[in-house]
């Protein structure tokens, strides 16, 4: 791997001029996205302010074989925009432009640094917004979520990032221009969208990005729930799916999430062990007759208060507390550790009593706040980093999350990739001629591994490597693919 010589320096000023740094104490800004724990200083940064600048800073890098990492507004919880200490940090927070809005087509064209919300603050007036809508909104780039295929409270009902993106421009690790799917709904071919979206950086790095838009639903239906256990609002989550019903979200918080948004913001939210939201939206009529039933299920599992949002104010202060809650876990714990996990909706309960028992085995407290509808865990395992050996405990207790997760037979990532965080445990959910495949399509992209290394796989492997010798993939061996 090439050292960043003074004459790559320069001409890296030459790419993105103005846009380099080089300092050593400024490019600690960038040494860390929002999982503080895992740390590198990068070796350079770079903020190009255009698509031929991040063009030009791949091709030099390519050329010298020096490792990059694209960034967008480092709010990730996986460490998938952890720089390179020997490599280049690419910061897309420049690109922050909309550049086209077409309401007629019911899609927005924008820059990778451009932040969720403003897409809908944009389109708003039109009677449109942009359906993913991960906490994070208000602070979080577009780039990003097309890189960790980001989710939300909604994507129960609306999907994920994957469905809202009808084509992206992007630099290819070789320094390439290419485009990939089409402003159309769907694009002939393979499906190399699908493919590049939720790769982490890996393939290659976003300049512009075609979005869908939703028109504003007629009637939009918002239902807090007090139970006085976790157990049973997870109860009414599953007899809210039985009745055929769709929410547009469906969200719960135990009391130590619910007693950190309290603290931060002051939602009012009930005096329970644990509350459910309840989001419903679509035309008037459908709204009204399903929010009966919803009202009803809920009781009958055992609410103990319901409060049924009908203006916007009532549901943005709702909101403004779920969304709150992981930055809220600052105000009652000096750290903590978000992880991520999925599993089935019917094992909800079973595992969130598994994490009680560690709960009180481990000695750490742990704050349970979830997309319920989805069986997306987010667990915050609350540490005090000043303690000797606390930190580490906390990752063994998410750890361990992640493997009742597994149990479960649910996944490890729902919405915050892998990064270098989890990529360990990517030999636990997938065979060996899994990860092989997946190393041959990034290979395919990158046969130089120069894109957002030492993320996603267990361990850094050259294109067709594998431990011992050497195998050939079954779709070697049908003459689908090749090695590199």
């Amino acid at each position: 791997m090439a050292p960043l010589t003074p004459s790559f320096l320069d001409q890296l000023r030459r790419a993105a001029p103005g846009g380099v740094i080089d300092d050593a104490v400024e490019r600690l800004t960038y040494e860390s996205d929002a999982l503080v724990h895992l740390r590198a200083v990068p070796g350079a940064v770079v903020l190009p302010s255009s698509a031929a600048e991040v063009q030009a800073v791949v091709r030099l890098c390519h050329a010298h074989g020096v490792p990059f990492v694209a960034r967008g507004h480092g709010t990730g919880l996986s460490g998938g925009a952890l720089p390179h200490p020997e490599g280049v940090l690419i910061g897309l927070a420049r690109l922050n432009r909309i550049l086209d809005v077409d309401i007629a087509n019911l899609r927005v064209s924008v820059e990778p640094g451009v932040t969720n919300l403003d897409i809908t603050r944009r389109v708003a007036p039109f009677g449109c917004y942009y359906a993913p809508d991960p906490s994070s909104q208000s602070v979080c780039s577009i780039g990003g979520n097309i890189a960790e295929n980001s989710g939300g409270a909604h994507c129960l009902k609306y999907g994920f990032t994957v469905h809202h993106v009808l084509e992206v421009d992007v630099v290819l690790p070789d320094g390439t221009a290419t485009t990939i799917g089409s402003a159309a709904l769907d694009s002939p071919g393979l499906d190399l969208l699908g493919v590049f979206i939720g790769s982490e950086g890996t393939l290659g790095v976003v300049t512009r990005a075609t979005l869908r838009l939703l028109r504003r639903p007629e009637a939009v239906l918002t239902l807090l729930a007090g139970f006085d256990s976790i157990d049973t609002a997870g109860d009414a989550v599953s007899s809210i799916i039985r009745h055929g019903i769709v929410p547009a979200a469906v969200e719960m918080m135990d009391r130590l999430t619910i007693d950190a948004a309290e603290a931060a913001v002051q939602p009012n939210f009930p005096t329970t062990a644990a509350v459910l939201i309840v989001e419903l939206d679509g035309p008037d009529v459908e709204v009204t007759d399903l929010f009966s039933t919803v009202e009803a299920v809920c009781r009958r599992a055992g609410a103990v208060t319901v409060e049924v949002a009908r203006d916007p104010a009532q549901r943005d202060r709702i909101w403004k507390g779920r969304k709150a809650a992981f930055a809220a876990m600052g105000r009652i714990s000096p750290n903590y550790y978000v992880q991520d996990g999925v599993v089935p909706r019917t094992k909800l309960s079973e595992v969130l009593g598994r994490i009680r028992d560690l709960e009180a085995r481990s000695g750490l407290r742990i704050g349970n706040v979830f997309h319920a509808g989805d069986g997306n865990l987010h667990p915050l395992i609350c540490y005090d980093g000043t303690v000797a050996g606390q930190a580490e405990h906390a990752e063994q207790v998410a750890s361990e999350i992640l493997q009742y997760c597994i149990d479960a037979g649910g996944a490890i990532t729902g919405e915050h990739g892998v990064g270098a965080d989890k990529k360990a445990y990517m030999s636990k959910m997938f065979a060996p001629a899994d990860l092989d495949a997946m190393q041959l399509v990034r290979c395919a992209f990158d046969p130089s591994g120069l894109s957002n290394p030492g993320k996603l796989f267990p361990t850094p492997r050259l294109c067709g490597e594998v431990p011992g010798p050497y195998r050939a993939h079954p779709a070697e061996r049908a003459g689908l693919a090749e090695r590199f």
